[in-house]
């Protein structure tokens, strides 16, 4: 079966980076697209990255734009999301879609940024 898992959330000051992974098992990682999402509280769901299958089309939320970077391994069959200049705004759970049929989601990881 499908399954995504993310990784690297945590609690990080403004201005700082992590590194959030997603690794996904169960489908044949490098036919399907990939994107991040994230929730934060009190609010719904938004779209915040995509990658196509070959990773060589990437696409950003205006709101992290410049500042995030998502990129693929596609022979770990694990996607990623780089951020950088972190704001308190960014605070949310991050969670990883796989593309295509169905509506695959992982579980989520918690990003706090706060001094």
């Amino acid at each position: 079966q499908v399954q995504l898992v993310e990784s690297g959330g945590g609690l990080v000051q403004p201005g700082g980076s992590l590194r959030l992974s997603c690794a996904a098992s169960g489908f044949t990682f490098n036919l399907y697209a990939m994107s991040w999402y994230r929730q934060a509280p009190g609010k719904e769901r938004e779209w915040v990255a995509y990658i196509t299958a070959a990773g060589t089309i990437t696409n950003y939320a205006d709101s992290v734009k410049g500042r995030f970077t998502i990129s693929r391994d596609n022979a770990k069959n694990t996607v990623y999301l780089q951020m950088n200049s972190l704001k308190p705004e960014d605070t949310a759970v991050y969670f990883c879609r796989r593309g295509g049929s169905g509506d695959y989601w992982g579980q989520g990881t918690q990003v706090t940024v706060s001094s």
